[in-house]
């Protein structure tokens, strides 16, 4: 039998990595645009604000605009960086002249409780830098924000697209604010933006490049109007936010650790792409209404809600002695963990007979909403 010895165990040098830090540098989740549980594609304006693709991808519009962009996850990416899918937005219905109050951007919003070592407001704040790559056949002056909700403050940066139709990586650093700490909490306290258009509202002054209080005016000066023409469109992907004053290689995280970090602000239960998709385990409670516990795939930021699709038929309450339709749910009691089921509308069923919810037919779709 072999014996080792050991005469001395000298303490660890170099740099200690926290398995807490690993795979967490990049604030932006989903930067690669991989997951999209709510659908590949779809039309956004018209005063569309929010979630449609691209998990944690928000669209956003104000004022009075008409344009419409298709919104979609694309697979054209820059080749050779490692990428399959890129954020498309695809100018639909055009808008040449904006409206002084108009402005079209998409965005991504994050907890102040996950930016607490940024040490915003204190004189070792944290300087972030932004990276990613970007391709449009319109060139021109583009810009980017960040906002911090708590305090009312923001910092802008612009970034030029040299060649047309052309995938461009881009570097922008923004200087820590010394000013206005950011909350310890699950709510919103920043907000990373790309704007798309903006009218003379917000493009009227001199572009924030450092940390100020909010003044529309200053947020997105020299901004090409993207919507201007129905052939126009914008792709991106590769985004990475971080602490420090240089862009590291993009983060990629396996698909499931990605899906993961979405599946706190959203989770898709049924999707209404096939027949039968189950949804809960439920029990007859009245002759007219049952109950499931559906347990989440994962703690989700609050309590959430429904995002369900509704129509007649589309859900079904099922055991082994009988089983009716239903047009859509109410959801009861959640928490950031499980909630209960019923149907929203009366059902003939027999008590205290165990079954299932299932989504019944193609188009019937169920998710938990919980997104900032």
């Amino acid at each position: 039998m072999s014996e080792l010895k050991v005469d001395k165990v000298s303490p660890r040098t170099g740099t200690y990595v926290s398995l807490n830090t690993v795979g967490s540098k990049n604030i932006i989740i989903n930067g690669d645009m991989s997951i999209a549980q709510r659908g590949t594609s779809v039309n956004v304006g018209n005063n569309d604000n929010g979630y449609h693709t691209c998990d944690r991808w928000s669209f956003f519009e104000s004022g009075s605009p008409t344009a419409v962009f298709t919104m979609s996850q694309s697979t054209d990416v820059p080749t050779g960086q490692g990428f399959a899918t890129s954020l498309k937005m695809d100018c639909a219905t055009a808008q040449g002249s904006l409206g002084a109050s108009d402005l079209l951007r998409i965005e991504q919003r994050f907890e102040g409780q996950n930016l607490q070592y940024l040490k915003k407001g204190t004189s070792s704040a944290e300087s972030l830098t932004m990276s990613f790559w970007v391709k449009s056949n319109k060139t021109g002056t583009y810009i980017a924000e960040l906002n911090d909700s708590d305090n009312g403050r923001q910092i802008s940066k612009s970034y030029t697209i040299d060649s047309a139709s052309t995938w461009e990586k881009k570097t922008l650093t923004f200087e820590g604010d010394t000013t206005g700490t950011i909350d310890n909490d699950n709510a919103l306290s920043l907000v990373a933006r790309w704007w798309l258009a903006a009218g003379t509202n917000f493009t009227s002054g001199t572009l924030a490049t450092s940390w100020q209080a909010n003044d529309n005016a200053d947020r997105a000066v020299g901004q090409v109007n993207l919507a201007d023409n129905t052939a126009n469109e914008w792709y991106v992907t590769g985004v990475q936010l971080e602490a420090g004053t240089t862009a590291s290689d993009f983060e990629f995280l396996p698909y499931d650790m990605n899906l993961d970090r979405c599946y706190r602000y959203y989770q898709m239960v049924a999707d209404g792409t096939s027949d039968v998709q189950v949804i809960s385990n439920a029990v007859s409670y009245t002759t007219t209404t049952a109950y499931g516990v559906l347990s989440f795939i994962k703690e989700m930021r609050s309590a959430p809600s429904l995002d369900q699709t509704s129509g007649t038929g589309y859900y079904n309450y099922s055991n082994v002695g009988n089983s009716d339709t239903f047009d859509s749910f109410v959801i009861a009691q959640p928490n950031t963990r499980n909630a209960r089921l019923n149907n929203g509308d009366t059902i003939a069923i027999t008590v205290g007979q165990s079954g299932w919810f299932s989504a019944r037919t193609t188009g019937g779709k169920i998710a938990l909403d919980s997104e900032l």
